[in-house]
């Protein structure tokens, strides 16, 4: 009997979870905030880190907001991350493997807390496990047909034909929204291989193909979500690896902040998924699969 007074007494595992997130969150912007108002110590981080406190701060919060939304929908990190750390001014080689360790980490963060919060069965769902091996051993093979395309094929054509992809997948899944479509595991096959494809090519757009892919080829979103994160941090691996083995470095003044703001932003976003119908769930990414569809058809146009 006590032992059951003592448990009933504990608040809920989804309570705890929030309250030990905003301690970490205000605790780290409150160091930064520090750092930025104590002048001996701003110069020891520009010095020792080549970046202010303040940019620390401001890569910190980005990270925390696109990853929250990438490990909710399945799609929205690199693809809206990367613009915004090419305006502040980071070089691209800076910023690609960086995102990569990033996406890498969180990644699999996110496929142990999806397991966790009830939003897939990795180790008794068959269809999980084999659709995430099998999206994430498509990234080689996507990875070297976009470097044999990227020299032969244009890439605006290449760019509309990824772009109506998006846009017809974001269609059907509005259409089909509150209907269970039969899984077939070709889908899976032929999305997984464009996306990696476009990844490789491009650096980007992974999670919308893969994430909406899944969907249209019958897997519930939530479980679409759950696998996205985990089969994108494989092909963060093997993108990672070639660069580290081409002789690039990782430039942690950027890693860190990233990989600290993305880490912290996934134990809301899988509590969110969970809390989720799977119809609303479904619409939504309908939504922003058919708006980042239609903003990559604005930029090539």
């Amino acid at each position: 009997m006590p032992a059951l007074t003592f448990t009933a007494a504990l608040p809920p595992l989804s309570s705890r979870r929030t309250r030990l997130w905003l301690f970490l969150v205000s605790a780290i912007l409150a160091g930064l905030a520090m750092l930025h108002f104590t002048p001996g110590w701003e110069v020891t981080a520009r010095e020792t880190l080549n970046i202010s406190a303040l940019a620390l701060m401001a890569i910190f919060l980005a990270a925390l907001v696109c990853e929250y939304m990438d490990s909710s929908l399945g799609m929205g990190y690199g693809t809206t991350l990367t613009p915004l750390l090419l305006l502040a001014g980071f070089e691209p080689l800076q910023i690609v493997p960086a995102v990569l360790l990033s996406e890498l980490m969180t990644g699999l963060t996110a496929g142990v807390l999806h397991q966790r919060d009830g939003n897939v069965d990795f180790l008794n769902d068959p269809r999980a496990r084999r659709t995430t091996l099998l999206l994430g051993s498509l990234s080689g093979i996507g990875a070297v047909l976009a470097v044999w395309m990227a020299v032969s094929i244009s890439k605006f054509w290449l760019g509309i034909f990824i772009t109506a992809i998006i846009l017809s997948m974001g269609v059907i899944i509005l259409i089909t929204r509150k209907r269970q479509v039969p899984y077939r595991a070709g889908g899976i096959v032929v999305v997984g291989a464009v996306a990696a494809f476009n990844k490789g090519l491009s650096g980007g757009g992974y999670g919308p193909l893969v994430t909406a892919g899944q969907v249209v080829s019958g897997l519930p979103a939530k479980h679409a979500v759950a696998v996205t994160s985990v089969a994108e941090s494989l092909t963060c691996l093997v993108g990672l690896l070639a660069y580290l083995a081409m002789g690039k470095s990782i430039a942690w003044e950027l890693a860190v902040p990233l990989a600290l703001g993305a880490l912290l932003s996934v134990p809301m976003a899988t509590l969110t998924v969970s809390r989720t119908s799977e119809a609303s769930l479904r619409g939504v990414v309908g939504v922003v699969t058919l708006a980042l569809g239609i903003v990559a058809l604005l930029k090539l146009l």
